[in-house]
């Protein structure tokens, strides 16, 4: 029996992306401990997360059968000082429990689990799983530069002793072998973190007008900003139209404030539902799922509603160009420039493009029949 450690930054994370995985681990007879941070609520502010949310993700993994720790992590930010504090948090941890294998998902886990990790004894393994690239790899300038220098020389140390590093789309893959952090032999690629049908299967359509939804940490890269601008253009030529948004606050350097997205909601333009532990009510209640991001790994809140039966509108950008593959007409309209191509369950749009967006919202209103 071997000792497995899985290791995240967001706590409600290890149970809602890898609780599945960790019952498989446990299925096989291999002892399991879940981390995740014990700073940041949802999105790695300096907060102590309070105890009564942490006692949750405690005991709900504690019911899968698996042990429970927490460490400290800042998601975001460059803080030494709290990042040094994280490695030897993990190191300690790796002493005691001398796991047998490491999982370690998003870039801080990844990071500084896979630095701790690297005094280990020879013949445990260590996987990272890179589920997007985020704001390090984005094009900027001259402070963005030094970050993703930073960046890329962490992970190269970090990844020097890992046994395979895991990608959810080719391009994330492409940058990290292009960049000399990790030979192309040590990869490998998966389609996404995978989705529960026993959880999420097909739903019939809702009895009501045209509903949108979008299910997102409230974060400018996920493109929020430009569905607020498509949806005020669509609600004042067709108030009947529904358009909602689920999803937690994120303190990051690119969180979008809540007073901004509750004055979205008080002006009509967009529906705020608040964040919600079970997605599946808010999928079953729209029509069409749309998430306008600038870029992910593999968007698992797609995933989810193409299990459900959902038509799709997404961007055309690496992570979420593989979840709605082109006809052979959005091929062509793809070639010819067009900023709307026309996929087999719903339509990619260009990044960061208002207006695309905003058209293919509008054929989906305006030709219903669209709708399966």
């Amino acid at each position: 029996m071997s000792t497995v450690v899985v290791i995240g930054a967001y706590a409600k994370s290890v149970v809602n992306f890898r609780g599945d995985l960790i019952r498989a681990f446990l299925a096989r007879g291999h002892s399991v401990v879940a981390m995740a941070g014990a700073e940041g609520g949802a999105g790695g502010s300096t907060v102590r997360a309070g105890k009564v949310e942490a006692g949750e993700i405690r005991e709900r993994v504690e019911e899968l059968g698996a042990s429970y720790r927490s460490y400290p992590v800042q998601r975001n930010g460059m803080n030494p000082f709290r990042d040094v504090r994280t490695l030897f948090a993990l190191r300690k941890v790796f002493h005691e429990l001398k796991p047998d294998v490491v999982i370690a998902y998003t870039i801080k886990p990844v990071i500084w689990g896979g630095l701790a990790f690297r005094s280990r004894k020879r013949d445990a393994k260590f996987y990272a799983l890179i589920t997007g690239l985020g704001l390090a790899f984005q094009p900027g300038g001259f402070k963005q530069s030094i970050l993703t220098r930073l960046v890329t020389f962490l992970y190269r140390s970090a990844l020097a002793g890992a046994a395979k590093v895991i990608f959810q789309n080719e391009e994330n893959c492409n940058v990290f072998v292009d960049r000399n952090i990790v030979h192309r032999d040590k990869t490998m690629l998966v389609n996404g973190s995978g989705v529960n049908l026993d959880k999420f299967s097909l739903l019939p359509f809702p009895h009501s007008n045209l509903t949108f939804l979008t299910i997102a940490r409230l974060l400018g890269d996920k493109g929020l900003r430009e569905l607020e601008r498509a949806s005020s253009v669509i609600k004042s030529e067709c108030e009947s139209v529904t358009i909602n948004l689920v999803g937690p606050a994120d303190p990051s350097p690119d969180g979008i404030p809540l007073s901004d997205v509750q004055r979205w909601n008080d002006s009509g333009t967009l529906n705020y539902l608040g964040e919600s532990s079970d997605v599946r009510p808010h999928i079953a209640a729209c029509h069409v799922y749309v998430l306008p991001s600038y870029h992910e790994g593999m968007p698992r809140t797609v995933l989810e509603a193409m299990a459900a039966g959902r038509p799709i509108i997404t961007t055309d950008v690496p992570g979420c160009r593989e979840t709605v593959p082109l006809t052979d007409k959005g091929r062509l309209q793809r070639d010819r420039g067009e900023t709307v191509m026309e996929g087999e369950n719903g339509f990619l749009v260009r990044g960061k493009d208002v207006e695309s967006l905003r058209e293919a919202m509008q054929r989906f209103i305006d030709d219903p029949e669209l709708i399966p």
